[in-house]
């Protein structure tokens, strides 16, 4: 907030370029008739976590037209990868650049847009998925120094 208290974008020309990283994951919970599918690339809309992936590590990159005042970051990498259960699928992604400013956002908006293509691919054989415990794993760099979470 700014002396007014009005929303503004938080200064961050003075500080120093540093790595930053960042990892965020959730599940997917579906039938384990639509993993199935999946894992036999069988739906009509073709391999879905292959598209999946690359939407993640696009929306990863756009992640400043999507989120309020978050700064535009030149992202040095990103991944997503995927781990198939019984009734679910489970996204990471990992985001890691040399800026002012952390990546926790581009990792999580990485992660859930990842889940929202498994589920809008998905959708025509199971309305019924759910997207859950979208979470931030992980990050290293920054004035709030590392971070690690700690299973629950």
């Amino acid at each position: 907030m700014d002396s007014e208290g009005q929303a503004r974008m938080v200064d961050v020309t003075q500080k120093d370029r540093s790595r930053r990283y960042a990892v965020a994951r959730c599940n997917v919970l579906m039938k384990a008739e639509t993993v199935a599918l999946i894992s036999s690339a069988a739906l009509a809309k073709g391999d879905v976590l292959a598209v999946a992936r690359i939407a993640g590590i696009q929306a990863s990159k756009r992640t400043s037209e999507l989120i309020p005042l978050c700064h535009p970051l030149m992202i040095g990498s990103a991944s997503v990868d995927f781990e198939i259960g019984e009734d679910k699928v489970a996204v990471e992604a990992r985001v890691e650049t040399v800026d002012r400013t952390g990546v926790e956002m581009e990792a999580l908006t990485a992660c859930s847009v990842a889940a929202l293509t498994i589920y809008d691919m998905c959708k025509s054989v199971d309305k019924a998925m759910v997207i859950s415990d979208l979470t931030l794993w992980e990050k290293i760099g920054g004035k709030s120094g590392d971070y690690l979470r700690l299973e629950s």
